[in-house]
């Protein structure tokens, strides 16, 4: 399963280069300081240009960054998408820390940033899941399932929803969750 509609949202699973979809939107797995960094995150603001760096730059001088579970949102710069919303994910603790309710919030607060800006399609990386060390496995259906119960409680929001997996296990632990939420769910 690499697809599945909930309402009238297409909510797919996509293997390949996050800065490459054209989409309204696209998701980074930013840091706090949304400095640019590693990762999503250094690809993200390599491919968009400079832009982006200003306005996060002016992000932090407003309200001094981003805390982990929010969101918030740039120009495109050079990417297809004419929009980066900026979410930030918990570090990984172990799972006691309450990383996981954080990363949910971070999936739903880049939906509520997407409803925004006016952003029909949205493409997300696997937020947390790189230099933040959150298992891919647990980390997986957690953002599945915000993205779907965001969008039954908004269905006129998103013509599609996608999940951009740069590696083919972070896809194929995607198709796994996403089977197994679907299966489950009906």
């Amino acid at each position: 399963m690499e697809q599945v509609r909930i309402g009238k949202t297409v909510l797919r699973l996509v293997q390949g280069d996050i800065t490459r979809q054209a989409v309204d939107a696209i998701v980074n797995a930013a840091n706090r300081h949304l400095a640019g960094g590693g990762g999503v995150d250094g690809a993200i603001h390599r491919a968009g240009g400079p832009v982006i760096a200003e306005e996060c730059r002016a992000i932090r001088e407003r309200q001094g960054g981003c805390p982990p579970g929010e969101a918030v949102v740039t120009s495109g710069g050079n990417l297809p998408a004419r929009h980066v919303i900026h979410a930030v994910g918990p570090i990984w603790q172990g799972g006691a820390a309450g990383e996981d309710e954080t990363l949910r919030r971070a999936y739903q607060n880049s939906l509520r940033q997407a409803l925004a800006c006016g952003a029909r399609t949205v493409a997300f990386p696997s937020i947390s899941t790189g230099a933040f060390r959150f298992p891919i496995d647990r980390a997986a259906p957690i953002a599945l399932s915000a993205i779907a119960d965001f969008v039954r409680e908004h269905p006129d929001a998103f013509d599609e929803v996608r999940m951009v997996l740069y590696s083919p296990d972070d896809f194929a632990a995607y198709r796994h969750a996403l089977a197994r939420l679907f299966s489950a769910s009906g």
